[in-house]
């Protein structure tokens, strides 16, 4: 059985600058993968994993989700959220690469990861937080960004205060500590010209 031991003092995402003013830890790492590297991953995720339509369970109504997904994970890194119970495909080659080398940088492990196809600027990801209970009380969660650059944006849900972060080609963002119980966020639909961006969203499911 293969071990994965992490120092999470030495974590070197806490080198980097806290993006919120309070309630939280975000951090980012522009070009965590260089524009060459992001480029050849970009092409392997995009045409190697079982992209999929879904439908997801919001106030008593199923609508379709504007992106596609797939989930991938350890066999027992179940995830369920709106309503939908989501089984794990087995790690590839390529999303098993990309997992150690984030694992590295947060200095702790993941059992899963969820990716997300945006087509252009119509698909989009709504205003949330990453709560559920499968995910710990305070959960790390980091996402890789490929392809066309997209909004990122944070609201405090007291405060309102906002962060708007622009996810490029290749960017590594890591949410951290309780910035899930006081900030929500999204990748909001836009009106400009956009290519396909792909986002490797790398979670620890809780496994009973």
């Amino acid at each position: 059985m293969n071990v994965r031991t992490f120092d999470l003092q030495n974590a070197l995402y806490y080198c980097g600058e806290n993006l919120v003013p309070f309630d939280g830890e975000l951090y980012l790492f522009k070009q965590f993968y260089s524009l060459r590297e992001a480029d050849q991953l970009f092409a392997a995720v995009e045409t190697g994993l079982a992209w999929q339509e879904e439908t997801i369970f919001i106030f008593g109504k199923r609508v379709k989700v504007p992106r596609l997904m797939c989930w991938y994970g350890d066999p027992d890194a179940c995830y369920q959220y709106s309503g939908v119970n989501h089984q794990p495909k087995p790690w590839n080659e390529t999303l098993q690469s990309v997992r150690e080398k984030i694992e590295q940088q947060c200095g702790c492990a993941f059992n899963s990861v969820l990716a997300n196809l945006y087509r252009d600027g119509k698909d989009s990801m709504g205003c949330h937080a990453d709560d559920e209970k499968e995910l710990g009380h305070n959960p790390l969660i980091a996402s890789l960004s490929l392809g066309d650059e997209r909004l990122f944006k944070l609201h405090h849900k007291k405060s309102k205060e906002t962060v708007d972060i622009i996810l490029g080609h290749g960017d590594l963002l890591v949410m951290a500590s309780t910035l899930q119980h006081h900030w929500m966020h999204s990748l909001p639909k836009t009106r400009k010209f956009k290519t396909s961006r792909i986002n490797l969203t790398f979670r620890k499911i809780l496994v009973n």
